[in-house]
């Protein structure tokens, strides 16, 4: 049953998939959904509506959304915003989709711009995005995040819909037990917050976990002399022995642990803090400081 959604002054409500719309979809093709490829649909209108909604898409953006499937999210954001390009890994479902948007909203199908391609390895787009807006799988979700965010700087902002444990993870601040390498790289590229928590049951299949929301907006990364490579290689170091102190995770990074301590130093961090407590301009602050160093 197709639930409407609240439609422009003048025109007729548009229609979101319901449940018996999804699994009806999936069966003309033959699709069941994998773990594989972390496969959960969405089958609540009322959740798409919500995302679109937390998502605070314009209508002269273009979105980019990962994994559309069999296209309930891509509806919405189709309402939503000028266009809509979607990357999808999954031929048969990519085959799919564009007849799915020609029946349901044959006005925007123009707008509409299909990529068939892993989101990992996407470095060009037909259209450029302004925001990312997506249901990501779960083990895929941060290496996908941090490699959008790194290849396309037209992404001013988005919503991302991950496991709920990991949405805690990219929205930590330091001092949080959940703060971690995800946190700190996000931060390299945007501010991220906690938007919501979805529940388990307006999926199909129903996952055993419950999903988070979590929005960015892009920023300048931190003002240094190092690249995004040296301060990622610090951020590798500091968390791959999280209980140790700086001075003595980074020993390996620095080329011992006295050297560690001097570019800590150099670089205004206590060196007998964790990695877990700073914040990535510290991060940015080391890296150059070995840089400084080495020169």
């Amino acid at each position: 049953m197709t639930e409407p959604i609240p439609a422009a002054s003048g025109t007729a409500p548009a229609a979101l998939f319901g449940a018996s719309d999804v699994r009806r979809l999936a069966e003309e093709i033959g699709v069941r959904p994998t773990k594989t490829l972390g496969q959960n649909f969405v089958i609540d209108g009322n959740t798409i509506r919500r995302i679109v909604a937390a998502a605070d898409i314009h209508a002269d953006e273009t979105v980019l959304e990962v994994g559309p499937g069999l296209g309930s999210l891509t509806l919405g954001l189709l309402d939503a915003a000028k266009s809509v390009v979607a990357v999808e890994i999954d031929p048969v479902l990519a085959a799919k989709l564009p007849g799915t948007v020609q029946q349901w909203r044959p006005d925007a199908a123009k707008d509409f711009h299909l990529v068939l391609a892993d989101a990992m390895k996407v470095t060009e787009l037909p259209v450029e995005p302004t925001a990312l807006v997506a249901n990501l799988p779960y083990n895929v979700a941060v290496p996908v995040v941090l490699h959008l965010l790194q290849h396309f700087p037209s992404l001013r902002h988005g919503l991302v819909m991950v496991q709920d444990e990991v949405a805690d993870r990219l929205a930590a601040g330091p001092g949080s037990k959940t703060y971690g390498v995800p946190s700190v790289k996000a931060a390299w590229y945007s501010s991220m917050r906690k938007a919501g928590v979805i529940g388990m049951n307006v999926f199909w299949p129903a996952p055993k976990i419950h999903s988070g929301l979590v929005a960015f907006t892009r920023r300048e990364p931190p003002v240094t002399s190092a690249t995004r490579e040296q301060v990622f290689a610090v951020i590798d170091a500091a968390f791959a022995q999280r209980r140790k102190t700086l001075r003595a995770a980074l020993a390996g990074w620095a080329g011992s642990a006295a050297e560690a301590e001097q570019c800590l130093l150099a670089a205004g961090v206590d060196p007998t803090a964790r990695g877990e407590v700073i914040d990535i301009a510290a991060f940015a602050r080391i890296a150059e400081a070995r840089q400084d160093r080495q020169a």
